[in-house]
């Protein structure tokens, strides 16, 4: 008898501790408004950061595309113009913009991507596009051309502005 108390409590317990609770609902007070805003005050904040950088940069030529790519080719090569759907051999070092390393070639490594048809920052894809074989440019990127609200899930954070010094090594139509 005390056997089947017990293991009528038991099943009793675990009933009630398994019992859902109901669900609340979470309002939510943001509109496409508050989202825009948002953006707008981010890319304000972070084209000030990017200003602030260039002006310790006096020497570099920089030319500022409509997206917000802001570019600098300091060694010219020869060549074809690097187009849409080409293959590319590069060599690169990515930073941020305090000079921190997040990425690059070592000695004769090279990386090879399809321009405009790999998943390689929209900011490099557009750069390299300015490119000749042989040349030598600093891409500054902002975060919505680069790796944007998430970052790389590796080393680079979310929202940050990339420097990119990129080599175009070679060129093939594919």
């Amino acid at each position: 008898m005390k056997l089947k108390f017990l293991s009528l409590f038991i099943l009793l317990t675990l009933f009630v501790a398994c019992k859902e609770e109901p669900k609340k609902e979470i309002k939510v007070d943001w509109t496409t408004q508050k989202s825009s805003d948002f953006s707008k005050d981010l890319a304000i904040e972070e084209d000030i950061d990017i200003k602030i950088f260039l002006q310790r940069k006096k020497d570099w030529k920089v030319t500022e595309t409509g997206s917000g790519l802001r570019y600098f080719i300091y060694k010219n090569g020869k060549g074809p113009l690097a187009e849409s759907g080409m293959t590319a051999e590069v060599k690169f070092e990515i930073t941020k913009l305090d000079g921190s390393i997040c990425y690059k070639t070592e000695g004769l490594e090279t990386e090879t991507f399809k321009i405009d048809k790999s998943e390689i920052e929209t900011g490099v894809q557009e750069g390299i596009k300015y490119m000749h074989i042989g040349d030598k440019i600093k891409l500054i990127i902002p975060s919505h051309l680069g790796h944007g609200l998430v970052g790389d899930f590796d080393k680079i954070p979310p929202l940050t502005t990339l420097v990119v010094d990129l080599e175009l090594v070679s060129l093939r139509k594919s």
